[in-house]
């Protein structure tokens, strides 16, 4: 390639990144307002997160059409080749996420005719598992290996809040029958996040795939550390 055609081709690359992360806020935004959506029981909110999954499944397609139309034309290699597969990787991961934000949002609704006494515990989850979110996008942006391993280690630790909240839900239904809707829909909807902090997890090794070329998907965190220092 020559000059100009690399400059226009790493101009490419970067309105996809763009585009991704834009992707990006709109889930942060769907996961956000279905959580609130939850804690506040508004059903408004809740349609409207729902309704806006669309608009997700639409920059899906387009951030797909762009990645393809690069291979087709690019043929990229080496690192630019890294980066595509990333891309196409939390591309998917960011829909499905915008998926479990708008069932989250659904179960809001549901809840509405037999609201728990306590949300305490999914206010939490919640709280945490946006933070994640949050974090595997900086990592993304930013290209920081060390956020991305943050945000793998962390994962633990929601994981922990969602077993001990099903485990609380189980104790009320065995104790009080009449609990036994709300539990289920708190279950469901702490399930979700759990899900979607999963997918927090997958971008976050996707940046570490796409600086360093290691996959870490199936390595457990020491081994994933001694893999990013050189050691493995």
């Amino acid at each position: 390639m020559n000059v100009h055609t690399l400059r226009r081709f790493d101009d490419e690359l970067t309105q996809l990144k763009e585009r991704v992360l834009f992707m990006g806020g709109l889930v942060e935004h769907a996961i956000g307002n279905a959580v609130k959506s939850m804690l506040e029981q508004d059903e408004k909110l809740a349609r409207k997160t729902i309704s806006r999954d669309s608009a997700i499944n639409a920059l899906e397609v387009q951030c797909d059409d762009i990645t393809r139309n690069i291979i087709v034309r690019r043929q990229p290699a080496a690192n630019d080749l890294r980066f595509i597969i990333t891309i196409i990787k939390v591309v998917t991961d960011l829909e499905r996420m915008g998926d479990l934000a708008a069932s989250l949002a659904e179960e809001a609704i549901q809840i509405q005719d037999h609201p728990p006494a306590d949300f305490s515990h999914l206010e939490a989850m919640g709280n945490q598992v946006q933070q994640q979110v949050n974090h595997a996008l900086d990592a993304l942006s930013r290209g920081d290996i060390h956020l991305a391993m943050s945000v793998i280690e962390k994962d633990k630790s929601v994981d922990k809040l969602y077993k001990s909240m099903y485990r609380e839900m189980i104790t009320y239904m065995l104790e009080n029958p009449r609990t036994i809707s709300a539990s289920i829909t708190l279950s469901n909807a702490a399930r979700n996040l759990e899900r979607i902090a999963d997918h927090a997890t997958n971008i976050a090794e996707m940046v570490i795939y796409n600086i360093q070329g290691h996959d870490i998907r199936h390595v457990n965190h020491k081994e994933a550390v001694k893999l990013l220092h050189g050691n493995g």
